[in-house]
């Protein structure tokens, strides 16, 4: 069977191919603790289950929205727009997504051509620089630093669009509004468009958020900001973001999403209007708190690895160079010897780091998987040190 040139040479993303591979192996009856990923251990909001259930039992019949989504829907993000990240927007400058990935392509693919420029910080999320890939656009990597200064943009050349991912995945930094106005001004200067992934928004321990898009033109410059409900209201499975975008770019994406996918469902749509209703998430972060300050302490002894408190996120990110920079190895090793699976750092653009989903599960199974990966650690230190002599 033939299978075309532009996809033969693509791969699954890592963190998704991790996932699977876990689940295959849960299948067949192996205990795995998946660190890989981060899917929370809430509910979604009961707001939004109960919104759901009485959409069931009023309308028996889900009906099509617009390939945008429902205007009462995109009027209620208009509205949380307004009053939690200070941005004034209309409906029809918003589009409903099936998850941050759809608005994250349908952005690229209707902002930039193949040959195109992406600059995008890393470590990051995988799925910034596959899509390029898909779309035949040129990513330029450059490593996140500490702050972003304007001697430091200024360093970065001319690229064509820029990805912002604020809270950002995996550090957690969590970009203060000087920085953003560092960012605001020199996009502005040399013309590139801006895509700001703010999937994260509500997953903040220390600092706040800002939006990008509430302190610059972002009509003229031409900023794309992504939502997502999946990871800010424990809402994985239900598949469901927005983007807000100037119109015209809202049209050119309503134009490819239609032949895709259309809208995202109707039961979906229902729940995304209020989730993006109910604010910050405050037990549900609560508790994150509680797993990351436990991580930290549990890994603050361990001489292989340094593990920092993200300000922000779901995940932590550990620097394990001290003992490997193959932790691609390190990672097939430890999910095969003690069944625990990690994300190695290469799949997110930096190696000898580890990336650790620390909200799913109970906080003993989470402390058993950190006990395995120690006692993994401890061996292949020892094993490393061996081979030296």
């Amino acid at each position: 069977m033939k299978i075309s040139a532009r996809i033969a040479s693509s791969r699954p993303l890592a963190t998704t191919a991790m996932h699977g591979r876990v689940e295959t192996l849960r299948n067949e009856g192996q205990p795995v603790i998946d660190f890989s990923i981060a899917i929370s251990h809430f509910p979604a909001p009961r707001p939004v289950l109960d919104a759901v259930n009485k959409a069931v039992e009023r309308q028996r019949i889900m009906p099509y929205t617009s390939v945008v989504g429902a205007l009462d829907v995109r009027a209620d993000l208009a509205a949380k727009l307004r009053a939690e990240n200070g941005v004034a927007a209309s409906p029809d400058e918003i589009i409903v997504t099936n998850g941050a990935k759809q608005g994250l392509y349908e952005a690229l693919y209707t902002m930039a051509d193949p040959g195109d420029t992406l600059l995008v910080f890393v470590p990051h999320w995988p799925a910034y620089v596959a899509t390029s890939q898909l779309l035949g656009l040129r990513p330029i990597l450059a490593d996140l630093p500490e702050e972003i200064t304007p001697a430091f943009l200024d360093g970065l050349g001319q690229p064509d669009i820029v990805i912002i991912n604020n809270p950002h995945n995996p550090t957690g930094k969590v970009y203060t509004r000087r920085e953003l106005e560092h960012l605001a001004a020199w996009v502005a200067r040399i013309g590139a468009r801006v895509i700001v992934d703010e999937s994260y928004e509500h997953l903040i321990f220390e600092g706040g958020h800002v939006s990008l898009a509430a302190l610059c033109d972002w009509r003229k410059i031409g900023v794309v900001t992504l939502f997502s409900a999946s990871q800010s209201y424990a809402m994985m499975g239900w598949r469901v973001g927005f983007a807000l975008a100037p119109a015209e770019v809202v049209n050119a994406m309503q134009t490819l999403q239609g032949p895709i996918t259309a809208a995202a469902p109707h039961l979906s749509q229902v729940a995304a209007s209020v989730a993006f209703a109910t604010g910050a998430p405050r037990a549900m972060m609560a508790d994150y708190r509680e797993r990351r300050d436990l991580a930290v302490r549990l890994f603050a002894e361990v001489p292989w690895i340094v593990m920092h408190a993200p300000a922000s996120g779901p995940y932590l990110w550990g620097d394990v160079r001290s003992l490997t920079l193959d932790t691609v190895g390190f990672a097939e090793a430890l999910i095969e010897e003690k069944k625990v699976a990690v994300m190695p750092g290469e799949a997110l653009g930096v190696p000898g780091f580890i990336r650790l989903g620390y909200i799913s599960d109970d906080v003993p199974t989470l402390c058993e998987g950190f006990r395995r990966i120690i006692e993994f650690g401890e061996a292949f230190a020892a094993h490393e040190a061996a081979d030296r002599k």
